[in-house]
Order: structure tokens, then C-alpha cells, then sequence
């Protein structure tokens, strides 16, 4: 599925099945609401939090799908072309950040620092 077909079948759920969009506003907070469900599950499963019991049962793909249909909304409703928001975007960063991961000595491991650095 493209990014614009799931805009139009996140359109279609929402005008059927939804009735109608939430404000620009509820929809800011749900999205707030999902990423810190998805933040806990990750804090939990991969960070150094320890998992509770109620958190093993969660979904992490269904987590990340929950922001992606708010994020769809959102985008929908304010008339963002997610396709050409996220294609100007990755060009954006194609150019900006052309050397600056690669010369970040940070994400390399230790051992090969100084290789890289030499």
C-alpha cells in the first residue's frame, strides 16, 4: 500500500465507519496518547525499564500502526500529499546531512574510531 493509498483508505474508514474527522486538535492529542503508548513499550522491551507483566501482552506493531493512522488523519485533514511531504523531506535531509552521519565518529564502534578518524 502507498502512502496515498493509505491516506484514501484511512479517508474512507473514517467518512464510513468513523462518521467524522476529530478536530485538528483532538487529533494532535490522540497522536501524543498513541506515541507514548509506543514510547513505553519500547522504554520497556528495549530500553532499561523492566517489563510489567500487563505491558508483555502488547502489540508493538499494533502500536505503531495506531500513530500511523493518527499521523494519516492529521495529514488528511490539514490537505498534506504525504507522498510529497515525505519525498521533499528525505531530499531535504539527502542534502543536508550528505556528511554528517557518516564523519559522526559517535555511531561507529569503538574499536573502528580510529580507523575511520585516520
Amino acid at each position: 500500500m502507498t502512502l496515498k493509498e493509505a491516506q484514501e483508505t484511512v479517508d474512507k474508514w473514517i467518512n464510513t465507519t468513523g462518521v467524522r474527522y476529530f478536530n485538528e486538535l483532538t487529533n494532535l492529542a490522540l497522536l501524543m496518547e498513541e506515541v507514548g503508548e509506543l514510547a513505553r513499550i519500547i522504554a520497556r522491551r528495549y530500553g532499561e525499564q523492566s517489563e510489567k507483566d500487563s505491558d508483555k501482552t502488547k502489540n508493538l506493531n499494533d502500536e505503531i500502526a495506531d500513530v500511523l493512522f493518527v499521523l494519516l488523519c492529521l495529514a488528511n485533514q490539514t490537505g498534506v500529499d504525504l507522498t510529497e511531504a515525505f519525498t521533499q523531506n528525505l531530499e531535504k535531509k539527502s542534502l543536508r546531512d550528505a556528511q554528517r552521519h557518516i564523519n559522526n565518529l559517535k555511531l561507529y564502534p569503538p574499536d573502528t574510531r580510529q580507523e575511520i578518524k585516520g
